[in-house]
């Protein structure tokens, strides 16, 4: 099979995509409801994903991104790459009131690659002597892809496995706990470090919106918020059932000058920022990685979670890496080899333990996620300074624009 060169749109005219979440407003607060259509047809055929969890519904047609994303990373499974077959690893969603989801992949943590730096610094700079991108095998290449200056996407098969230095690319993840689980590698031969720019972040909401899919999820882990390669890259992967992130409470903050809504998770373990809304998916992306900038150039461990196809972004701020360096994290889920990643935090917990699969309760991931998110008190004194530094830049934009 050859490896593709999608050459993505990454300035068009703005594409109108429906929001798959209607909100329902009481008191204040904003409860979110996901609509989904769940059942996939591809050529004509019912494609089914044993690994993703069916709900009835109408089909869903892919397009034509989502299509040849989903037949490469389906050759490279039959050619046997990955370390474990994601189809053959239990699922299931937990009952409660936020359905969580929980899959075992048993052994997965020994498998994967290790983390090979320390996870008390957000910002450390690119070692190449570490593993990183540039070392994956070519067949773990599935596109590379660069701007153009035309209005739709371009494909083009039978390209070179050599990745050239202005390319961007999507890599499988040899590891995956999810179906067609990708690496996006913005400017895979800059040897990037793990820490976001506007440009990066860009491209990172162009794939999400390319994909026109709301059970295609791109994700981003900052260092200490376990990000385990130190090579710039966020991660996707197909999950058909929404998220319990993606479903929970919100209340307003703010609304910018450009229209971005900020909002906060309400009664969800984890706090964190939802944003939403804005002229352009360019502004949006604009005031996500600003707020990411001022994270990690203070040194806060974040992870990020982008919906909808691009039009909801989620921005959790967590603690449970500091807690495991000073020694106050619950010895109980330290036991699991929990990682609380992007994934797990949006509520896709991958248990590596067959008895903590069986025990898997609303209630316990609920105490386990509390313990990795900030407290009230810290989420407060954050939501503060973030409010207070896109005032600060609020007002400078309009300086700069008037």
């Amino acid at each position: 099979m050859p490896v593709f060169t999608l050459l993505a749109p990454l300035a068009p005219a703005p594409v109108v995509v429906a929001p798959a979440a209607s909100r329902a407003r009481q008191n204040g607060t904003t409860r979110r409801h996901f609509v989904v259509k769940t059942k996939l047809v591809m050529d004509g055929k019912n494609f089914g994903l044993s690994c993703s969890l069916g709900m009835e519904d109408d089909s869903l047609n892919l397009s034509r991104f989502l299509d040849k994303l989903f037949r490469e990373w389906e050759d490279r499974k039959a050619r046997g790459l990955f370390h474990h077959d994601i189809s053959c690893c239990e699922t299931k969603v937990l009952p409660g009131e936020r359905n969580f989801v929980a899959t075992l992949i048993e052994g997965r943590d020994q498998k994967k690659r290790p983390t090979e730096f320390g996870m008390n610094q957000v910002l450390q700079p690119f070692d190449s002597g570490k593993f990183n991108f540039t070392k994956v095998r070519p067949e773990e290449v599935i596109f590379r892809f660069c701007e153009t200056d035309k209005d739709s996407a371009q494909y083009f098969g039978g390209a070179p496995d050599t990745i050239s230095a202005s390319s961007s690319a999507i890599l499988i993840n040899v590891s995956p706990i999810g179906y067609c689980h990708v690496l996006l590698t913005p400017k895979i031969q800059d040897c990037l470090p793990q820490r976001i720019d506007e440009e990066s972040f860009l491209i990172a909401m162009y794939i999400a919106r390319e994909t026109r899919n709301p059970f295609f999820r791109v994700g981003y882990n900052s260092l200490g918020g376990f990000a385990t390669i130190n090579h710039l890259h966020f991660q996707a992967y197909y999950l058909k059932v929404p998220y319990p992130v993606e479903k929970a409470t919100t209340e307003k903050l703010t609304t910018l000058v450009n229209g971005v809504s900020i909002s906060q998770l309400v009664d969800y373990p984890v706090s964190g920022f939802v944003f939403e809304g804005g002229a352009s998916l360019e502004d949006l992306s604009d005031v996500v990685a600003k707020v990411c900038i001022f994270l990690q150039e203070n040194n806060r461990p974040f992870n990020v979670l982008i919906s909808e196809s691009g039009n909801s972004v989620f921005l959790l701020p967590q603690c449970y890496a500091e807690k495991q360096r000073l020694g106050k994290a619950s010895q109980e889920f330290l036991d699991m080899r929990i990682n609380p990643a992007i994934w797990e935090l949006s509520g896709h917990l991958v248990l590596k333990r067959k008895k903590d699969y069986d025990e898997a309760s609303e209630p316990n991931i609920c105490r386990f996620l509390v313990e990795a998110a900030l407290s009230e008190t810290e989420f407060q004194e954050l939501k503060r300074c973030v409010l207070d530094f896109l005032t600060v830049s609020d007002a400078c934009n309009l300086d700069i624009d008037s």
